[in-house]
C-alpha cells in the first residue's frame, strides 16, 4: 500500500529528473519532448521482421533508451507515480498510429497487459494499467472515444520474465493469460488495441492477443510505450495468416 504517499510525495517534495538528473525538475522539458510521440513508429522484435506467431501489429511512441529507459524504470520499478502523465503521452501517440485507418463507431478500447498479483504488490501500483489511464485521458482530450479496459487475467502462475530468452518467455507465458468474466461483453464492439509500456521480444503481446481471440475478440492491433531503437528500422515480413480478420 505504498501508492498514496509516493503520489503525494512526488507532487509536493522537488526531485531531480528522472530522465536525465536535472536538478528540481520531475521531469526536464527535454526528456519530456523525449516522450512527446513525436518518433511513434511501427516496430517488431525479431531481426527478420515477424516476431512471434500471433504478434499483432505493434506501434511504438519512443525509442526504449536513455532519458525514456530511466523514466519508464523510475515509473515502473520506483514508483515515480508523476510520470505516468509523461509516459501516457507517448502511449496515446502510439494508440493514435495503431488505430489510424480503421473504421467503425465503437469506442476505442485499450486493453493493458496485466502483471502478477505478486508483482504488483511488490511494486505497490500497475503501472502499465495506470499508463494506459493516462493515455485514454490524452486520447479523449484529443477527441477520440477511448477508455481502459483491464479485461484479461493471470490464469496460472508465470515466472518472472527478467533473464529469460525468446524461447523461453513464448513457453512460460503459453496459455498464461484468459479473458474476464463478462470481459467479452465489456468490449463488444469497440476496436482494441492492446497497450504495454516495453516490448522485448513480443512474447507478452501475442499471448494477450491469442487470450482475447480465444474468446472470440479480434484484435490486430496494439502499442507500447518504447521499443528498442533497432525494432522501428525492421520492416514488417508478409501478412501473417494465424490472425483473424477484423476490418
Amino acid at each position: 500500500m505504498r501508492g498514496w504517499w509516493q503520489e503525494l510525495a512526488g507532487l509536493v517534495l522537488p526531485a531531480d529528473c528522472a530522465g536525465c538528473g536535472a536538478a528540481r525538475f520531475v521531469l526536464c522539458p527535454d526528456c519530456r519532448g523525449a516522450l512527446s510521440g513525436a518518433g511513434a513508429g511501427p516496430v517488431r522484435p525479431d531481426a527478420r521482421g515477424a516476431g512471434p506467431v500471433g504478434l499483432p501489429e505493434v506501434q511504438a511512441g519512443a525509442a526504449y533508451a536513455g532519458a525514456v529507459r530511466a523514466v519508464v524504470l523510475a515509473h515502473k520499478e520506483r514508483g515515480a507515480l508523476p510520470l505516468a502523465g509523461p509516459l501516457g503521452t507517448a502511449l496515446a501517440a502510439a494508440v493514435l498510429r495503431a488505430d489510424a485507418g480503421r473504421s467503425g463507431a465503437g469506442e476505442l478500447a485499450l486493453v493493458p497487459v496485466p502483471s502478477a498479483r505478486r508483482t504488483l504488490r511488490a511494486r505497490g501500483h500497475d503501472p502499465a494499467r495506470r499508463t494506459a489511464l493516462a493515455a485514454a485521458a490524452r486520447l479523449r482530450g484529443a477527441g477520440a472515444a477511448a477508455r481502459v479496459a483491464p479485461v484479461l487475467r493471470l490464469r496460472r502462475r508465470v515466472a518472472d520474465q527478467a533473464g529469460l530468452g525468446a524461447r523461453q518467455r513464448l513457453e512460460n507465458l503459453a496459455g498464461a493469460l484468459e479473458v474476464r468474466r463478462d470481459g467479452v461483453r465489456a468490449i463488444a464492439g469497440a476496436r482494441i488495441v492492446l497497450v504495454d509500456d516495453v516490448i522485448t521480444t513480443g512474447a507478452t503481446l501475442a499471448e494477450a492477443a491469442r487470450a482475447l481471440r480465444a474468446a472470440g475478440l479480434c484484435v490486430r492491433k496494439a502499442a507500447v510505450v518504447a521499443a528498442p531503437a533497432d525494432s522501428f528500422a525492421r520492416i514488417r515480413s508478409a501478412t501473417r495468416t494465424d490472425q483473424k480478420t477484423c476490418e
